[in-house]
């Protein structure tokens, strides 16, 4: 009973959960690379800085957001898209660090979508309190290629739900270095994020960030 006290949590390898057709939650996957990860995404934040954009309906969004890669994802006034340039500084966004790319390429993999060529990486930051409405990622080209998201931090409460806002979503701990992995017939399901619980993680303090990678173009 002392052992198994012990060593409760212990992260002991990636392990594979199957959520729907499609889908896979892939527990711990990030957790080899996660300081080389924080070190990528701080030297990104650096050159765009996290900021709460404002919705097509003039809302701020409580998540504080910037990106990386070919292009970034924006919403304003004008409506939802990705850019080439953040509007902040009218520059292109930050290059996608390899140790991103390569860690999404491999998740995609690992779920059973080989080949996935990501040229966005979206990076929210949830603080206590923050929260992401139900939504569908449909702004991509193509929805032939998954959507790969990247938990870091305090640990949320993921909702998935089916092909309709009116369907009831099931919800999922996402702990740090825990990576989702969505596409096939899942790639459209609704999707949110639950009001984020205070804590103090080790690494990353009172926050959570999230990276979502997609083949937007």
């Amino acid at each position: 009973m002392a052992t198994a006290d012990l060593f409760e949590g212990v992260f002991d390898g990636p392990r594979r959960e199957e959520i729907a057709p499609g889908a896979a939650l892939l527990h711990g996957f990030a957790r080899p690379q996660e300081r080389d990860l924080i070190g990528a995404i701080e030297a990104i934040v650096g050159r765009a800085p996290f900021r709460h954009m404002m919705t097509p309906g003039g809302h701020a969004m409580s998540v504080a957001m910037t990106s990386c890669g070919r292009v970034g994802w924006v919403t304003d006034r004008s409506g939802y898209r990705y850019a080439t340039h953040d509007p902040q500084g009218d520059r292109p966004w930050p290059e996608m660090p390899s140790v991103l790319r390569d860690l999404a390429i491999g998740a995609a993999a690992e779920a059973g979508f080989a080949g996935f060529d990501p040229d966005a990486c979206l990076i929210n930051r949830y603080a206590p309190g923050a929260r992401m409405a139900l939504h569908q990622d449909r702004d991509e080209q193509d929805f032939s290629a998954p959507i790969v998201s990247v938990s870091l931090g305090l640990p949320a409460i993921f909702q998935f739900g089916g092909m309709a806002r009116s369907d009831k979503p099931r919800r999922f701990e996402l702990r740090h270095g825990d990576v989702l992995v969505w596409g096939g017939e899942s790639r459209l399901v609704y999707h949110g994020v639950l009001a984020l619980k205070d804590g103090d993680h080790e690494l990353l303090g009172r926050q959570r960030i999230n990276l979502t990678f997609r083949k937007a173009l």
